[in-house]
C-alpha cells in the first residue's frame, strides 16, 4: 500500500474520525515488544496531539512522521 495512493490513503486512527491522515505515529510498547516491533497509528492534524499524548503518557517510545 502506497501512502500517496488516494484510494488506499491512511485514515485517522482516532475513534470515530474518518479524516485522511496527515501523520503516522510510530510507536511500541517496550514491556511487550523489542525495538524491532513498531506499530503505526495514522493521525489527522486535529487528533495528532491527542494520540501522541496518549502514547507518551504511558511511556511508549513514539516518533511522528509526515504522510507523503
Amino acid at each position: 500500500m502506497s501512502e500517496t495512493d488516494p484510494v488506499n490513503a491512511p485514515v485517522c486512527s482516532s475513534r470515530g474520525c474518518r479524516a485522511d491522515a496527515a501523520w503516522m505515529l510510530l510507536w511500541r510498547n517496550p514491556r511487550i515488544h523489542g525495538a524491532e516491533r513498531v506499530k503505526r497509528w495514522a493521525a489527522c492534524d486535529e487528533h495528532l496531539p491527542v494520540l501522541r499524548d496518549f502514547l507518551t503518557a504511558r511511556g511508549f517510545p513514539c516518533e511522528t512522521a509526515k504522510v507523503e
